[in-house]
């Protein structure tokens, strides 16, 4: 078997999620940001800056006509300029966003996702020689809660969460399933949200129910490795890397506001690397981090000295994506979120660069190379003999 690898170690990743919303709009990040439009540009932007891997998320409702039939003719220009680009993708099978009038509970919905998977792998495979890499469902424990548990996302379910997650673990394994059925080489990664809840220390008796909250965000890993709920199908093979989201509002007080760093409840992110590595027993990536305005800078900076200290104690922290790379109107809002490393395209395709976010990124990727070379091991290759021993 083919070595595979992240090409950089800090990654980039463009905002794609397609949900409804509860009055009936459909987002669509990909072209709300610009980017579906300026692609080749964004591409072009982060080279220069030496990132060439990135999460990009494809979407089925937009490639599904009205009479169910699927229409791969928006795919293609993404895969190909990318391809073009010589950009590595991570690409998103379902971003939160579904064909209108398929029921997400029912069981058409697990048949209609693997097929849209082998859809997509067939046009990846077609296109570029390159081991491909998939998240089949993005944020499957976070997506469970807030759409089946408190009505926050579609499909706005109350107290339906776990039932939504087994669901959303069945569609997992089947894409997973036709993902390899066109191609074997296919290596698959699983992200969620990594948290950290702390009962009130006013409160020590909620500490049992804030420990089960905490512990609900490693169900979804255990389900597709077979661990919880074997019924399901889960296996370790459906798992290769194991990717965690993390934002500075990931830790807080059961029922309560964010514990914020400095704060003696904080727990150290290295910390909560090592645990998901240990639970999962797969490698990790940071999927997904970034904070707002002036934050950005320093909050790169905190994550980027946790993920080295993780690496140094022998966690195998494989790479780091900046989370979304570009600005993006709020999901409920429209308002602008000042997130990214670059702002909202003009109608040339420039965006404005945000210099003091540039600066630390820059130093954050001179720090890793010192550490690449003074320990000898990139971090960001996992070979075939490695992947077995996990």
């Amino acid at each position: 078997m083919r070595e595979w690898a992240f090409n950089t170690f800090w990654m980039a990743g463009f905002e794609c999620s397609c949900q409804r919303l509860r009055n009936g709009r459909r987002l669509d990040l990909s072209a709300a940001t610009g980017h579906e439009r300026w692609a080749a540009a964004d591409y072009a932007r982060l080279r220069s800056l030496g990132i060439t891997t990135v999460r990009e998320g494809l979407h089925w409702q937009r490639s599904t006509t009205p009479s169910g039939r699927l229409d791969l003719a928006t795919v293609l220009p993404r895969v190909r300029a990318a391809r073009d680009a010589g950009v590595q993708v991570i690409w998103d099978l379902c971003h939160y966003g579904w064909p209108d009038g398929v029921d997400i509970f029912r069981p058409a919905f697990v048949a209609r996702f693997a097929e849209w998977a082998k859809a997509v792998a067939e046009v990846v495979a077609g296109e570029t020689g390159e081991i491909p890499l998939y998240v089949p469902v993005n944020e499957i424990s976070f997506w469970s809660w807030a759409g089946g548990e408190v009505g926050y996302l579609n499909p706005f379910a109350v107290g339906r969460g776990f039932e939504l997650k087994a669901q959303l673990v069945r569609a997992a394994l089947a894409a997973t399933d036709a993902v390899w059925s066109v191609d074997p080489r296919a290596r698959i990664l699983h992200v969620d949200p990594l948290i950290h809840i702390e009962a009130d220390p006013e409160h020590p008796e909620d500490g049992p129910d804030a420990e089960g909250h905490r512990l609900a965000q490693f169900q979804a890993g255990d389900m597709l490795r077979g661990e919880l709920w074997p019924q399901l199908g889960g296996d370790p093979r459906y798992v290769d890397l194991v990717g965690v989201n993390y934002y500075p509002n990931n830790q807080w007080i059961l029922n309560g506001p964010t514990i914020e760093r400095g704060s003696p409840l904080h727990r150290p992110l290295r910390d909560m690397l090592r645990e998901a590595w240990e639970r999962s027993g797969k490698p990790l990536f940071v999927a997904e981090t970034g904070a707002a305005g002036e934050a950005r800078g320093p909050w790169l900076a905190h994550v980027g000295d946790e993920v080295r200290a993780a690496r140094r104690a022998g966690v195998p922290v494989l790479g780091v994506c900046l989370y979304p790379i570009l600005d993006y109107p709020g999901w409920d809002d429209d308002r602008h979120c000042e997130v990214g490393l670059w702002g909202y395209a003009d109608e040339a395709g420039e965006r404005p660069l945000c210099r003091s976010l540039a600066a630390e990124l820059r130093r954050q990727q001179q720090l890793s190379d010192y550490e690449i070379t003074a320990t000898g091991t990139a971090g960001v290759t996992v070979e075939e003999r490695e992947l077995a021993r996990y």
